[in-house]
């Protein structure tokens, strides 16, 4: 079989962080690793070779592209997890269950895997344990540990340690941690988001005071005199339970205060956190309060992400010419079986925990994306920032999203839904309700076997393997970009890259000047970043990482513009950066830029 023609930086990539050189015999060329990958895909299968040729078939077009950690470890002789990142554990308030939730992040991130927690369930600064009658640190306080625990397990890898930190907005240290990132180095291996409410959105909005708040099981009588109580739906529990209130302020300083923050350290990010739960197809059975580090996955505790992504570049037909179109049978094709590989990940996949198992098995989520969109709308004469450029986005989505539940209600039939499938609660949720009646017709008659199926991915180093395609749903960053990668031993290289379809498009018209259809990130303005994001949030149960990239002369006031119009937009969340933002802030996952939120 011929090996394909791979950049320079592809290459490396594949040689730095995918390549199975301790294999006997090493690895010489990516298709090897294909190889590799797919058979070790199709082992649990009853045909193994029928899916072996048809998962290698997939992968050897980069038509599709697994995520990072199924690439390096599927069938290695590496002792990876092949799921590239987690939410861990509710964290106890207690320094003994604070501390072994720290071994058991440790433990995760040994085998890989990058981690997000709450730490919202930890009393705030200044109160006092009833059993030792010992002060509180407080949650920020604590993070520090996490950050020194990532940066020792990760000092000598080329893939840089990844961690998400969430705090409720009412929480009384809510405070202190969206400006913790303003002290130089603090909290580098971390991404920061706020988990803002419904209530605290209509308080900004009216102008209302805020209460900040904790859980307290004490009774009035054991309360300092005076106290005020609120119920609240608090992070590791379903229900409202009893909080005492620390504080109030005015909603609308405390939301100036987490925009202007995020203007000047692109931190924190927001996360929409009752329309999260409210969209989750298992709301019906847990409650989300966190995502992996990234923001694509708000996963329940030991929740899993496994992750893939269409090359939708690989769709395009006639590229470039007036009837240039979208092949959506190919995609769909391509997207069934996507699906059915990322279900047999999960049965072949190690984790470092038992519950990660059996969170991961109880519901099966998988996260099915797509990268090179840019790419894709480029090579069909649209831009980024066009009404039809962004239909086109949402067709190919809504192509996606179809073509994985039907293959999910398949793979049903022939193996079983999901543990925690129950047919009435699972076909009440909305997102599911939103799909065509035929698919609900056949859940309800079939199961389903994965309670979420899609998910977007900033995918930035699996679209440099794929010679530098645009990564995930983001725009073309340049059309000739300079870009520092590190190899294995943490050294930098640097290579000249030209985008794909740029180079595609050039090879073809060498003398003429780019159409406008060729748009760079940082000519596009940032509600068009959002409508793109809104255009495929329908389609995506899961969520979306994408970055709002801040033209030089913003302002702090335009963050809240921003974020504003992401929650009246229906987004997740949201995540803003400046280049000029200070120095030190947390790189986030390896890409074209800075880059999380949903």
């Amino acid at each position: 079989m011929a090996v394909p023609s791979l950049s320079t930086i592809a290459q490396f990539i594949w040689e730095t962080r995918y390549r199975d050189a301790e294999a006997r015999p090493a690895e010489q060329t990516i298709v090897d690793s294909w190889v590799r990958v797919a058979r070790a895909a199709a082992a649990i299968e009853t045909e193994p070779a029928l899916w072996q040729q048809r998962f290698f078939d997939l992968l050897q077009d980069l038509r599709f592209l697994p995520g990072g950690r199924i690439l390096a470890g599927a069938g290695s002789s590496r002792r990876l997890t092949l799921f590239n990142c987690f939410v861990m554990g509710t964290i106890g308030d207690s320094l003994e269950a604070i501390f072994e939730a720290l071994k058991e992040g440790a433990l995760t991130m040994q085998q890989g895997g990058g981690v997000g927690y709450d730490f919202s369930t930890l009393r705030p600064r200044g109160s006092r344990a009833r059993a030792t009658g010992t002060i509180a640190s407080g949650p920020v306080s604590f993070m520090a540990l996490w950050d020194v625990m990532c940066a020792t397990m990760l000092s000598t890898s080329a893939r840089r340690g990844a961690m998400m930190a969430t705090l409720r907005c009412d929480h009384p240290d809510i405070e202190e941690f969206i400006d913790v990132k303003r002290a130089p180095r603090a909290l580098r291996h971390f991404n920061l988001s706020v988990l803002i409410s419904d209530a605290f959105m209509e308080a900004v909005k009216t102008d209302r005071e805020w209460p900040l708040v904790f859980p307290d099981p004490a009774s009035s009588e054991e309360a300092a005199p005076g106290s005020r109580w609120v119920q609240r739906c608090w992070s590791g529990a379903m229900g409202p339970v009893r909080c005492r209130v620390h504080k109030t302020l005015r909603a609308r300083a405390l939301w100036e205060q987490l925009c202007t923050s995020a203007f000047d350290c692109a931190e924190p990010g927001v996360l929409f956190i009752d329309y999260i739960n409210a969209m989750n197809n298992l709301g019906y059975c847990e409650r989300l309060s966190a995502t992996n580090p990234c923001g694509e996955e708000p996963l329940p505790p030991y929740g899993a992400c496994n992750l893939g992504s269409l090359n939708a570049g690989a769709f395009v037909r006639d590229a470039f010419a007036r009837s240039a179109r979208l092949d959506e049978d190919a995609m769909r094709a391509a997207t069934r079986i996507a699906v059915r590989f990322l279900d047999d990940v999960i049965d072949i996949a190690g984790v470092a925990l038992p519950a990660q198992r059996e969170a991961v098995r109880r519901a099966r989520r998988i996260g099915l994306g797509i990268t090179g969109l840019a790419d894709a709308l480029a090579m069909l004469r649209l831009r980024y920032d066009s009404e039809a450029g962004r239909h086109a986005a949402a067709t190919l989505m809504r192509a996606v999203r179809d073509a994985a539940y039907e293959a999910s209600i398949e793979l049903a039939r022939e193996k079983g839904a999901f543990p925690a499938f129950d047919a009435d609660q699972y076909l009440a949720r909305p997102f599911v309700r939103s799909l065509p009646d035929a698919i609900q017709a056949r859940i309800a008659r079939d199961g389903i076997r994965n309670s979420h199926l899609t998910a977007i991915a900033p995918a930035g180093t699996i679209s440099l393997l794929a010679n530098n395609v645009s990564s995930g749903i983001e725009p073309i960053f340049g059309l000739e970009v300079e870009r520092r990668v590190l190899d294995a031993n943490g050294v930098p290289h640097t290579f000249n890259l030209v985008d794909p379809a740029f180079a595609a498009w050039r090879d073809l018209h060498s003398e003429a000047r780019p159409p406008d259809f060729f748009l760079e990130g940082q000519a596009i303005a940032p509600r068009e970043h959002l409508l793109m994001q809104a255009a495929l949030q329908p389609y995506v149960d899961g969520a979306i990482s994408k970055t709002i990239a801040l033209p030089e002369d913003s302002r702090a006031q335009d963050v809240a513009v921003i974020y504003e119009a992401a929650y009246e937009l229906d987004l997740k969340g949201c995540t803003v950066h400046r280049s000029v933002a200070r120095p030190g802030v947390v790189e986030r996952l390896p890409a074209h830029q800075p880059q999380t939120g949903t």
